[in-house]
């Protein structure tokens, strides 16, 4: 059986887990590392339970606890070369990753790391670099596409192929377009390598989903230009205007900034349609 979790999205820290009964895998590692321990033991879960890190990008929401977490834990931590870099440069990463744990990822190579096969690929971010991943366990398929400026022909295909699939929706444009935000920063979030707005997110779901994908969660909303409710209708009214009822051909999710989520079970697809 393989669990979903996050522990945190957004700018304030990014963190998600996926569990076996047999191994764990933290996907970015922003949350601070006290309120991860009590998150795991709120949850009856140990982080000693984890065997590996993953991580998408160099930002500091994403990456300011993972030199703590590895070393403590003992985790090596996967990426691409570039990220790693851009983590050594990182300031507000105060404890480097231990080179022992330092482990090297290629985009569109598949890896074995644990129970869990990966294949990470390229995401549009004004970061050092960022990929997504297509996580695989016997027989569920997991995507997870955070800070992507745009949806690019290979990340809809990685869209067409998963059960799960968590993504983000930062933005509504109307609020960014009138909100408070200087006139540098919107065309930032706006541009191809910013963040992905509600509609474009549910375009992207809407084009490129299949009937294989069983979930979707919203992930990564801003604080200031956006809200979990307007994000939620937006996506499920450009779904149904595609002919896809959310309820009954997928679930649809709004993941909290600042809190865990439940515990979410991922089914196999060919035991749904059973």
């Amino acid at each position: 059986m393989l669990n979903f979790i996050s522990f945190g999205s957004g700018s304030s820290g990014n963190c998600y887990y996926l569990f076996t009964p047999t191994d764990g895998l933290l996907i970015d590692t922003g949350v601070g590392l006290r309120t991860l321990k009590k998150n795991f033991k709120d949850y009856g879960l140990s982080l000693s339970f984890v065997k590996n890190i993953l991580i998408t990008h160099d930002h500091a929401d994403h990456v300011k606890s993972v030199g703590c977490i590895s070393n403590e834990y003992k985790l090596p931590v996967y990426t691409t070369r570039e990220v790693h870099s851009g983590i050594v440069r990182n300031y507000c990463v105060q404890r480097k990753i231990a080179t022992e744990y330092v482990r090297y990822i290629e985009k569109d190579m598949p890896i074995i790391i644990g129970d869990f096969s990966v294949t990470p690929f390229s995401v549009p971010h004004d970061s050092t670099d960022n990929v997504g991943y297509f996580i695989e366990n016997k027989g569920v398929t997991f995507c997870i596409i955070t800070d992507a400026g745009c949806v690019t022909e290979e990340m809809a295909s990685y869209i067409s192929r998963t059960n799960y699939l968590v993504i983000e929706a930062n933005h509504d444009e109307v609020m960014l377009k009138n909100g408070p935000y200087p006139q540098y920063l919107k065309n930032r979030i706006l541009s191809n390598n910013g963040h992905l707005s509600n509609a474009a997110c549910a375009l992207a779901v809407a084009e490129n989903m299949t009937e294989k994908l069983r979930a979707i969660w919203l992930c990564h909303l801003s604080e200031d230009n956006n809200h979990p409710e307007l994000a939620r209708k937006t996506v499920e009214e450009i779904l149904d205007n595609y002919g896809i009822t959310v309820g009954i051909d997928l679930e649809l999710e709004v993941l909290k900034r600042k809190t865990p989520s439940g515990v979410f079970e991922l089914t196999p697809y060919s035991d749904i349609t059973q």
